[in-house]
């Protein structure tokens, strides 16, 4: 029975539909971290009777055919990109988009990579720096006799250096947009590398048309809503329950049909 092969693509379907909201769920509290969401799409149909063709014995045409549906499959996991609420932390290294936009990162390859999650820190020679210590682009580095850092939303870092009263320029945080951001490819640690997908990357001053300003003392939440991860758990699990409701159908159809052959 072609029942069968089709709930089972739906069981699938939605087991697949689960794993993306359970990972949702787990990354609640991860910074900068934009929620999933699972894309399905129909499989190849059937024809069993085409449509548009001459009806047998008469110049008519058939003006509806008998096609079957054999089930669906994952098109996508789209990442989306909706704005997280912005979290006051009070850390000076701490910086939050506000709009679109990533920072870029040197990652461990000394390739570009890109991220949303603003939680920096600075490293032994005062260098600008994420969690894991990859150095953020453009280089920004601290003096070490430096008493406070401020970065303004256009991200012009100043630093006010030993016993001065007035605040030095060292640098100026440049920000990255994509034409297709989710066409970046995930690499965890809240890094994204650059892909065919995403198109290249346009980089340009906080502030500019079109691109993010930065929150200092500020770190960008996930965008994950608790309450619909949750709607949309029961709805998956429900929709699963009926995928395998149709095969026991299918089953017991099965058994009905070699008892009364036997």
């Amino acid at each position: 029975m072609r029942a069968l092969a089709i709930a089972a693509t739906g069981m699938s379907a939605q087991q697949t539909n689960v794993e993306v909201i359970a990972n949702n769920i787990a990354n609640i509290n991860t910074t900068g971290f934009k929620r999933g969401k699972a894309e399905f799409t129909d499989l190849l149909y059937e024809a069993q009777r085409a449509q548009g063709v001459s009806s047998r014995g008469n110049d008519s045409t058939i003006p509806e055919g008998a096609q079957l549906g054999l089930g669906v499959r994952t098109a996508a996991i789209r990442n989306l990109q909706t704005q997280g609420e912005l979290t006051q932390t009070g850390n000076t290294y701490d910086l939050a988009l506000q709009g679109k936009g990533w920072f870029g990162i040197t990652g461990p390859n000394s390739d570009t990579l890109y991220t949303r999650a603003g939680a920096f820190n600075v490293n032994s020679t005062g260098q600008l720096v994420t969690l894991d210590g990859y150095a953020v682009i453009p280089s920004i580095v601290v003096p070490a006799n430096t008493t406070a850092v401020t970065v303004s939303t256009t991200g012009i870092v100043n630093a006010t250096v030993g016993g001065s009263t007035t605040p030095t320029q060292i640098g100026q945080l440049t920000l990255s947009n994509f034409a297709n951001e989710s066409g970046l490819e995930h690499l965890g640690n809240n890094l994204f590398k650059e892909t065919p997908a995403s198109g290249t990357a346009v980089a340009g001053v906080p502030g500019d048309p079109g691109i993010a300003t930065i929150q200092q003392g500020y770190l960008e939440s996930s965008n994950v809503d608790p309450v619909k991860e949750i709607s949309d758990l029961i709805s998956a699990q429900r929709a699963y329950e009926m995928n395998s409701k149709v095969i026991q159908a299918a089953d017991q159809m099965g058994e009905t049909i070699s008892k009364g052959i036997r």
